[in-house]
């Protein structure tokens, strides 16, 4: 059995090199990989061969930049030979980049089954990009894996029938878990000379947050908040940083001594960073399922989630906006040991990609 396995984007490395070991373990399976170059860079090569430890791939594309349209026309049609070449028995995509949607496209219109990791997940905000993805996604994909119960709900409401869906945990939360002492064993935090439990990290990237005068001066005036009782430690997006610069922002913030502004950080040193933080601040989408895992405060800047369980059962806490006095106050209910309780969703435990590899082995 021959399973493609798409990556296109950081967060997608992080989700297939469980389900690349997992299938390799097995007899007569052959799991070969397939980067589309959406997102590459230096840094990004270092992820992928040496601290995730996943073999060089089987095809890079190289479609790079350009609008969502380009990017995802490109994709189509670079990975349309791949298919050509190769036939594969299953194409195995995850997450919700563009590459996600274009490789699940070209399969399914060549008759090559689909199977489609972390499903169901909805925000409710069509104008992302991502939640497109996802519904277009699993509207076409054969196999759904779903990482909590919202999923299974959501797809249930679009009628996708049952026996297309398994409810399996979190391939994110098996990095971790594979990861960790190896990230532990860094020594990242006392070449910066952080102690744990007294910094917050902070991650900001999304355009409604960081592209706009209104965001980033909020951005500001929480950091001007939190590095009065802590040390602010912020691996800076090029994009933020490039837009705090033209706002006159930048130098103010290299010049606070309580602020360390870092360059993007490689997936062990974040990881490092992140569990022995006292608090994320964040508007990413994977940082809420990897703080509920290790028991640490996450405030998101989005107005809704589609990782919901991070909320009700984990350790995630929503703001809709930039609300410096918000943040503060929830801050100061940290300091004063009046944090928000998590416990660990169901099957987040280290095995899901095994899971998969068991359900698609019995079925094809």
């Amino acid at each position: 059995m021959k399973i493609l396995n798409i990556v296109g984007a950081r967060p997608n490395f992080m989700k297939v090199a469980p389900l690349h070991r997992a299938f390799s373990r097995r007899k007569g399976v052959e799991s070969k990989i397939v980067h589309t170059g959406q997102h590459y860079d230096a840094r990004m090569s270092d992820i992928f061969f040496n601290q995730l430890e996943l073999p060089e791939p089987d095809y890079y594309l190289g479609v790079g930049g350009g609008s969502h349209t380009q990017q995802t026309a490109k994709i189509m049609l670079q990975f349309e030979e791949v298919l050509e070449k190769e036939r594969p028995d299953l194409v195995l995509v995850v997450g919700d980049v563009n590459s996600t949607i274009a490789c699940a496209l070209v399969a399914v219109k060549m008759g090559i089954p689909v199977a489609h990791v972390e499903s169901g997940l909805r925000s409710g905000d069509r104008s992302m990009p991502e939640e497109i993805n996802r519904i277009l996604t699993d509207s076409i994909s054969d196999y759904l894996f779903v990482t909590e119960q919202s999923g299974l709900v959501n797809l249930a409401k679009e009628g996708v029938a049952d026996e297309k869906v398994f409810f399996v945990g979190n391939v994110m939360i098996d990095s971790l878990v594979y990861y960790r002492e190896k990230a532990r064993s860094l020594d990242n935090l006392k070449t910066l000379g952080l102690s744990p439990g007294e910094y917050v990290l902070m991650t900001m990237h999304r355009p409604s947050n960081v592209d706009s005068a209104e965001g980033l001066r909020g951005i500001s005036q929480i950091i001007e908040r939190v590095v009065q009782h802590k040390k602010v430690v912020f691996p800076i997006h090029p994009r933020t940083a490039k837009n705090a610069d033209e706002l006159g922002l930048l130098a103010g913030w290299k010049s606070q001594p309580n602020l360390l502004l870092m360059e993007p950080q490689g997936y062990l040193e974040f990881l490092n960073l992140m569990q022995h933080a006292f608090l994320l601040i964040t508007d990413s989408g994977g940082i809420q399922e990897e703080t509920t895992y290790l028991q640490i405060p996450c405030f998101t800047f989005r107005a809704s989630t589609e990782r919901p369980v991070t909320v009700t059962l984990g350790t995630n806490r929503l703001f809709a906006d930039l609300d410096p006095e918000g943040v503060y106050a929830g801050f100061l209910q940290l300091l004063s040991g009046k944090g928000k309780e998590g416990v660990l969703p169901p099957f987040w435990d280290g095995r899901a990609a095994e899971r998969i590899a068991e359900v698609l082995i019995g079925i094809l």
